[in-house]
Parts: C-alpha cells; structure tokens; sequence
C-alpha cells in the first residue's frame, strides 16, 4: 500500500515538472509585444486620379473693338455711355463740324478757280493750234500752250482731291458703331477736345458678345506638353467663391512670354456667359484637366515627399536586424549602369521614388515604386511592391510628451 502510494507521488511530481518545463519554453518563445507606430500613415487602395494643370487667368470678351477718330476736333454731341447696347453704325458722338465745313467750301472754291483756269488754257491751246496752221506763231509757243493746259487740269484734279479729303474728314468727324455690341469703356466727354495728330485716340471699347467670353491665361513651359485643344477646364472667380464654371481649351500660341527666365505660353479657353454673370477683366484660376485614370492603385502623393532622417534609418535598421535574431541587413543592389546621354533613362527615372510602408511591427521598410499620373492629393502607382491595404508613411508623428 506504502509502495503504491509513493508511486503515486513521484508520478504527480513528474507531471508537475513537465508542466512547469512547457510554460517556461512557451514563454520563451512568446513573440515580444509590438510597438507602437512613430510614423502618420496612409492605406494604399484604389481609386480615380485626375491630373490639372493650374493656371491664372483673365476673362475677356471674345471680340474687343477699340474705336478711335481720324479727325481732331471738340466733341459736341455724345450718344453713348457705360453699358448701353449699340448697333453697327449707330452714331456714338460727333465733333464741331465748324472748321470742317469751312475746309469744304475752301475746296469747293479751289476747284471752282482750277477749273477756270483750265478753260482759260484750253481756249489759248485751241487759238495756238489754228495759228500754228496758218504760219502765224512757232510751234514752241504750241508745246508751251499744251504744257499750260495740262498742268491746268492737273490743278483741277488737286483741287478735287483735296475737296474729296475735306469731305470725309467732316463724315469721320461723326464716330459710329463698327459692330453691334456692348460699350464697356468710354474715355471722352462731351465738351472735350479729341486730337489725332499724332496717333488714333481710343474713345470707346465695344464688345461682340458678352454671352460667348474667353480667358486669356499664362501657362508654364513645364506643362505645354500635356495640352491640346478641346481639353475640359474648371476655374472659379472671386465674385462667386461657390461655383465652378466650365471652359474649353481653344487656343495654345506659340509666342512665347519670357519674364525674368521664365517663359510661359498664352493659352485661351472658350466660356459660355449665358446668365452674363461673369463680366470683362475677372481674374479666373483654372484648372485644366490634361489626364484621367479610372480605379487604378494609388497612394498619397504625400508618401512620396517623405524621408526619413539619418537618425531614424539607423533605428530602423537596428530594428530589423533585431527583428532577424541578430543577421546583419544584407548589402543592396548596385545601381544598374545607365547611359548619361540617354534622356530617355534620365525621363523613367524621375519617375522612380523611395517611399516607406510599415511592416508587421510597424517599422519603416523602404519600397521602390514607379509612378503614373498624379496630382497634389494621389499618385498612381505603375509598378512597386505595393498592394491595396497596405500602409505608406506620409509624416513623421511628434514625440509624446512626457511630464
């Protein structure tokens, strides 16, 4: 009986022992607890990216008519102001016509003493002429009779283009519309004195149209080549903060604008101004859409922008080799060779980035990816090894503070 129970005991004791050599190996073998993330990340997933190219221009009516006056003189009579709609050939001010009226009659009387005088040389040729016939006067006295009329009627012809000038100087002295349109400028008064002598002073601007408007906008070298004509726009204008307009690309000019190095290009969009709410001289910020992908990867163009310190690369690498039971990181790849005259390489590289993403214990691991389209939000991935869910490192969080 004794000896069964000692059986008993040295079994229970066994048990226990082995019981206690699990727990002590599982516990050894428990993974250490994972630490918190020191970085603000974001999840890769998929989604539209839409790229713009941003711009600021200025709304303009699509046809601007500058009318100015060939004749000085003071302004007697003034038919249009600011705004009103005028027809083609509406009279829109008239000038003293006094001294215009006299050049006239001077004119007139200049013809009327010309033509006098081309008679009075016309009876003395045909008097020479019967003369010459009958041997009474030289032929040079003929030639010089001849030479008489003629100048005489050319004396008429001046006196009729000079009566012709004084004419229409007295019709541009009455200013018309050129088009029908809106006066959306007007620098005379009346009572004011107009002098062209020297260039064509603009009295008033006349727009076509300001149902159809366009913008006039500055783009940069850098963007040109992603434009083409018919491409959708959006811009917004100060006067109505809350609401987008459409525009369509028209025109990209060739002449390039250098200001200080920097060249950019004039680009014009078409605007439908039905409602008339948007007015002449409005500064418009467009944006051009020039590309368009549709569920594609995507991570936050912030992941590309980050770095990580010089102190932060060595944590992280003494991380990962604590991670891998004490290895040293195995050395990287050496750069492929690339051909310095190739822009071709020099192009595909500048879309090569270095980003971080976290691994299982939230440690920064850096990734090789290729980027597509993007803009200031997303960026498409085009190749990387990357996948929907993961998370990318966009920022360094702060430390805690500690009290």
């Amino acid at each position: 009986m004794k000896i069964l129970t000692k059986k008993r005991v040295v079994l229970a004791l066994g048990l226990v022992l082995a019981g206690a050599a699990t727990a002590a190996y599982l516990q050894s073998k428990k993974e250490k607890p994972i630490p918190d993330s020191l970085y603000r990340t974001a999840a890769v997933d998929n989604g539209n990216i839409t790229q713009t190219v941003t711009a600021t221009g200025t709304i303009n009516p699509v046809a601007l008519i500058n009318v100015g006056s060939q004749v000085s003189g003071t302004v007697v009579e003034l038919n249009a102001d600011f705004n009103d709609h005028v027809k083609k050939g509406q009279v829109l001010l008239k000038l003293d016509p006094t001294i215009f009226d006299a050049q006239i009659r001077q004119g007139e009387a200049s013809v009327a003493s010309a033509a006098a005088s081309m008679r009075l040389a016309q009876s003395n040729f045909d008097r020479n002429v019967r003369l010459v016939a009958q041997n009474y006067v030289s032929t040079l006295t003929l030639e010089q009779s001849r030479r008489e009329l003629d100048v005489a009627r050319a004396n008429v012809k001046l006196a009729e283009a000079q009566l012709a000038r004084s004419k229409a100087d007295l019709a541009n002295s009455v200013i018309r519309a050129p088009i029908d349109g809106v006066i959306i400028k007007r620098t005379i008064d009346l009572g004011q004195t107009v002098a062209a002598s020297f260039n064509t002073p603009n009295l008033f601007q006349i727009a076509r149209d300001l149902t159809k408007m366009q913008i006039d906008t500055n783009v940069s070298e850098a963007d040109v080549g992603a434009l083409k004509a018919g491409q959708p726009a959006r811009f917004v204008v100060d006067a109505y903060p809350d609401r987008e307009f459409d525009a369509t690309m028209r025109q990209f000019r060739l002449a390039a604008n250098v200001v200080q190095n920097v060249v950019t290009y004039n680009v014009v969009l078409d605007v439908e101004n039905k409602q008339e709410l948007l007015k002449p001289g409005m500064t418009a910020q467009v944006r051009l859409v020039v590309g368009s992908r549709q569920n594609v990867l995507r991570i936050p163009t912030a992941a590309l922008r980050f770095r990580l310190s010089d102190e932060e690369l060595e944590k992280e690498r003494k991380k990962r080799v604590a991670a891998n039971g004490g290895k040293p990181e195995p050395l990287p790849p050496p750069p492929a060779d690339e051909d310095d005259l190739s822009f071709r390489s020099k192009s595909e590289a500048q879309r090569q980035f270095k980003i971080y993403k976290l691994d299982a214990r939230n440690a920064a691991v850096p990734v090789d990816v290729k980027a597509g389209l993007s803009n200031y939000r997303y960026t498409e991935v085009v190749a990387g090894d990357l996948k929907k869910g993961d998370k990318v490192v966009t920022r360094t969080l702060a430390p805690a503070k500690t009290e």
